[in-house]
């Protein structure tokens, strides 16, 4: 069993906002089921894009068409109410993104006080979209906060030594984009289990969007290999659904 720890939804029945002109192809809930009934993925995280900045409508219809086994994460303004982030986790969203590669999220300015909040009220985590290679000035900020994890490895070699040192401090790591990265993806995924048997997440990030290589189903069979069993299902399965605590599986 896999819990898709990243995807994206992407419904042209919803708002869409060029990122740099650039608008991606529809990928929507029937055509994501298609690839996850086959992989026998069980449940999942829907990751906002850049392309979808603020919008919530997308979102909350992915959720209640999917079911309680998947969970939403979402890009905020600064100034959202508390009302809203609560109204929010009662749909199934767990988490805040900050894109600070692509944009379409907060600015970094807010990033503490937007994290502690949502932490504060509702539980809720902050996803980061960066290149390793930006930790080290923001090293110290993300050890300050509750809950945090990085998008596909922390996609460059340069900064890996900064995501190690912040997996032994409980920063959560995607297993995710494998087609996007400039190392070799077994010795990483190796490296931060070593670190934190608990902090790998595995996400398809269907579809895929911008990647150099998108998502194949041997990139499964790439993190059991490099894993073995135990690490890998830990990785595949038992570490998200800890993390995200998707409604189906709350006791």
């Amino acid at each position: 069993m896999i819990f898709d720890a990243h995807l994206h939804v992407i419904d042209p029945r919803f708002p869409l906002v060029p990122n740099h002109g650039w608008l991606p192809a529809p990928f929507d809930v029937p055509e994501y089921m298609s690839h996850a009934t086959a992989l026998d993925i069980r449940g999942g995280a829907v990751v906002s894009g850049s392309f979808q900045v603020f919008d919530q409508t997308y979102l909350e219809d992915a959720l209640a068409r999917l079911g309680p086994t998947y969970v939403g994460v979402t890009q905020l303004p600064a100034d959202v109410a508390d009302a809203e982030v609560l109204r929010l986790t009662a749909r199934g969203v767990r988490a805040v993104r900050f894109n600070l590669r692509r944009g379409g999220s907060a600015d970094l300015a807010d990033l503490e006080p937007l994290a502690r909040r949502v932490h504060d009220l509702a539980g809720w985590h902050v996803e980061l979209y960066v290149d390793s290679a930006d930790l080290p000035d923001l090293a110290a900020r993300l050890r300050a906060l509750p809950r945090v994890s990085i998008d596909h490895l922390g996609l460059s070699a340069a900064g890996l030594p900064t995501l190690l040192a912040l997996v032994e401090r409980g920063v959560r790591v995607k297993a995710t984009g494998f087609g996007r990265v400039d190392f070799d993806v077994a010795d990483v995924l190796r490296r931060i289990a070593a670190v934190d048997p608990g902090a790998l997440m595995f996400g398809t990030d269907l579809p895929s969007t911008r990647a150099p290589r998108p998502f194949t189903p041997a990139d499964i069979l790439l993190l059991q290999d490099a894993l073995g069993p135990e690490l890998a299902r830990r990785a595949l399965w038992d570490n998200a659904l800890a993390w995200y605590r998707p409604p189906a599986f709350i006791e």
